[in-house]
């Protein structure tokens, strides 16, 4: 209970952090008014800019990686704000597999726990760190990254804040191996056979 009372509290800070910092480096288009009022509310209340989606995420570590968002399609109210969140749940031995956010850098708060992170830009350069509870590590725009949780026992929370409210995430194991590309193309360019393409296309397809 004290370790999720912490986690709470770092939580908490973290929001603020949004809400001072990233707004101001958004990366959407201006608005021309303060607020974009979804087309079903006629009368704006401060419910409009509440979301509570969230709430009991971190009363527990699921069996396995976890993502839950707090975006636009999540939480409307975000339209024309320039910034969304996720809270990023790592079991052990979780891992976040390599992706991008084609239109947003991503700014990763830990919040309880270890992760090994890193991105590679667009020389191939490697960049990796091994980050503690309240460590934050930035996450450029459009570069694929990742984040493992190497400890055997332990379970690891992030909190990431998006300067988009729609970052957008493109999973790399699934945009090459689970849309239809042809399995020639896909063995030529990993210098490998069609036997190695379809077991990778194996492993990714959906649990029955």
């Amino acid at each position: 209970m004290a370790s999720f009372l912490v986690t709470k509290h770092f939580l908490l800070g973290f929001l603020v952090i949004i809400a001072t910092s990233w707004i101001v480096q958004a990366s959407d288009p201006d608005i021309l008014s303060n607020l974009i009022v979804p087309p079903n509310v006629t009368a704006p209340d401060g419910n409009v800019f509440t979301f509570t989606d969230l709430r009991g995420v971190l009363d527990s570590i699921p069996p396995d990686f976890k993502v839950t968002k707090a975006s636009k399609a999540e939480f409307s109210d975000l339209g024309g704000q320039s910034v969304s969140m996720a809270v990023l749940q790592f079991p052990a031995g979780g891992v976040n597999p390599p992706h991008r956010h084609p239109r947003a850098a991503e700014l990763l708060f830990v919040v309880e726990g270890s992760l090994e992170v890193g991105f590679v830009d667009t020389t191939n350069k490697l960049f990796t760190q091994t980050h503690q509870t309240a460590d934050i590590f930035v996450f450029p725009k459009g570069l694929a990254h990742y984040q493992y949780n190497s400890d055997p026992k332990e379970p690891a929370i992030a909190v990431s804040a998006f300067g988009s409210a729609s970052s957008g995430t493109a999973s790399l194991p699934t945009t090459l191996f689970a849309t239809g590309v042809d399995e020639t193309i896909l063995a030529e360019s990993c210098k490998t056979d069609v036997i190695t393409i379809q077991k990778l296309k194996a492993g990714l397809a959906p649990k029955a």
